[in-house]
């Protein structure tokens, strides 16, 4: 089961040397980019019992930690040039898949989230529904399957910019499309959907926060977020 709130953070990770042998990195600094950050816009490994490098999703793994931006192409670049070991202080070895995992352990996050914002009614499917929460503000943000027909997708589209220019918020409501059909039909099975949003809500908010760490972590830059506290913002 995925917790609602936040998971604690450890403060064991010390710093590690870069290149030229100075000490540049604390507890919350990428690895890779040297830039500091905070646990929503980073992602925290651990070496394992067998040296293998693991990712900490909810940071309560014990032991040195170390923190890469949510960005699939720094832990990749982390990989390649072996920096887990010396940031680590261990004889960590990073598969040449970890990029990959982190992918899928971000996506499996987010299912369980939708499942259980399901459950506590803060995350509903089909068009008609969805369209209804956007027009009423109600939608914290929608989701699409990636290969939904064009026209669902346009009237949905429509209700969110008619929302926007209703309201004095001047806010879009987020839209993603992180899954394909067949994807959401094998890890959701009858939960699937082709259109869906997540309501106002703790479980609600998990399901936005997580869509937006995913696809920041896809694509890089700045996620897409819409009132909700902890999410990653610039």
């Amino acid at each position: 089961m995925i917790p609602l709130a936040n998971e604690p953070d450890h403060n064991d990770d010390g710093p590690v040397d870069d290149d030229l042998g100075e000490i540049v990195v604390n507890d919350r600094t990428c690895i890779v980019t040297r830039e500091a950050g905070s646990p929503e816009t980073l992602i925290r490994f651990v070496a394992g019992p067998n040296g293998a490098v693991v990712p900490d999703l909810k940071r309560q793994l014990p032991g040195r930690g170390c923190w890469i931006k949510a960005e699939r192409s720094l832990v990749d670049r982390a990989v390649q040039k072996k920096l887990f070991a010396r940031a680590l202080k261990a004889e960590a070895k990073a598969d040449a898949d970890l990029g990959a995992l982190v992918d899928r352990l971000l996506a499996a996050d987010l299912v369980g989230m939708m499942n259980m914002a399901r459950k506590a009614s803060q995350f509903v499917t089909g068009a008609t529904k969805v369209d209804a929460a956007v027009r009423s503000g109600a939608a914290l943000a929608v989701f699409h399957a990636a290969d939904a027909a064009a026209d669902g997708v346009r009237k949905i589209d429509q209700a969110r910019k008619a929302w926007k220019l209703g309201s004095n918020t001047g806010e879009d409501i987020p839209s993603f499309s992180l899954f394909t059909s067949a994807e959401l039909d094998e890890v959701m099975g009858q939960n699937a959907f082709i259109h869906a949003c997540a309501l106002a809500g703790q479980a609600g908010e998990g399901v936005v926060k997580r869509a937006n760490l995913l696809e920041q972590y896809r694509v890089g830059g700045l996620s897409q977020t819409k009132g909700v506290a902890d999410m990653p913002k610039q």
